[in-house]
């Protein structure tokens, strides 16, 4: 496994993080919690030492999860970066999916208790990391969300403060980053082998200011682990069914079809391993966050730790 600084200011971290999203038993279809917990002590034995989760995933299932193997497999070199901001505490009434309705709030006063919570489900005293959890344009703008970064790290009850960026909004979002680089230790990004808006702004701007970048949805809800086909279809209750919808997993399996020169590169790597390395080629990106459901899952993303960037061509560091 390779490790690499998450920015100027950041901690060390593993280049291949385990993303505990679909653990949390929310909208990623079935889960058994004794898989999910073998999934993420399989990784810590392959050398990740970066657990990315939120508040929300599994509304608090998925950090206790975490907590639990970190009891059990040691917290030393580990480093935990969860989320606050979708007030899944205050949800409306259950839809006919079985869920309520989750807000997102950017108040200082809610960020500071929902830490609070997080730390109590992580069973620590301080956390590593804490990420404004995808807020909108119009609620960045408010003086607030920054406030209650700034003062978690005063009281000392988070060592890193971060952001995870609203999907389709880096670039409109990039100004804050601008305004608020010196309070922003990491940011968390969309960016995949089809998706690189990334690039065109938000990347040279955290490059330029030492800002530790966490790739998110590398996989693409795990379309570039070429398992999935047009017929492929998702449980209403899982995310996948809206996020991949026909039309959508059509145009994505068209993209797809471009980068087969790519993968054919190499043949003795799965396509889920090529696209992982894709995104720790972009000299912006420290860490990428797969999600992983099974032991075997875990295991094919820690490989991918020892085998790093792909291979660039020409002086332009095309691949």
């Amino acid at each position: 496994m390779q490790y690499v600084r998450l920015g100027s200011k950041g901690p060390t971290v593993s280049r291949v993080g385990f993303g505990a999203w679909a653990i949390g038993g929310v909208n990623w279809g079935p889960t058994d919690d004794e898989v999910s917990r073998q999934a993420l002590l399989s990784a810590f034995q392959c050398g990740v030492t970066f657990v990315d989760t939120a508040d929300v995933y599994g509304y608090g299932h998925s950090e206790e999860l975490v907590a639990g193997v970190l009891r059990e497999f040691g917290r030393d070199e580990i480093i935990v970066a969860t989320k606050a901001g979708n007030d899944f505490y205050n949800a409306t009434a259950a839809d006919e999916t079985g869920y309520g309705r989750i807000r997102l709030s950017e108040s200082r006063d809610y960020l500071v208790w929902a830490a609070e919570q997080s730390l109590r489900r992580l069973d620590c005293e301080v956390l590593d990391i804490l990420q404004l959890h995808s807020l909108t344009t119009e609620q960045l703008k408010s003086d607030e969300p920054w406030e209650a970064l700034a003062t978690l790290k005063r009281q000392g009850k988070i060592r890193w403060a971060g952001w995870s960026i609203t999907s389709y909004r880096e670039t409109e979002q990039a100004r804050f980053l601008e305004k608020y680089h010196e309070l922003i230790d990491c940011i968390q990004v969309r960016y995949n082998l089809l998706e690189r808006k990334a690039e065109r702004v938000l990347f040279p701007l955290a490059q330029q200011y030492g800002i530790g970048v966490i790739v998110r949805i590398p996989l693409l809800f795990g379309v570039l682990t070429g398992k999935f086909d047009r017929e492929a279809r998702f449980d209403s209750e899982d995310h996948r069914s809206f996020n991949l919808s026909r039309d959508r997993l059509d145009d994505y399996l068209t993209e797809l079809e471009l980068q087969q020169e790519l993968f054919n590169r190499y043949p003795e790597q799965s396509p889920a391993q090529v696209s992982l390395r894709f995104c720790l080629t972009h000299p912006a990106c420290h860490t990428v966050i797969p999600g992983a459901k099974t032991p075997q899952q875990a295991l094919e993303n820690a490989a991918v730790g020892d085998l790093g960037p792909l291979e660039t061509r020409g002086d332009d560091g095309s691949i």
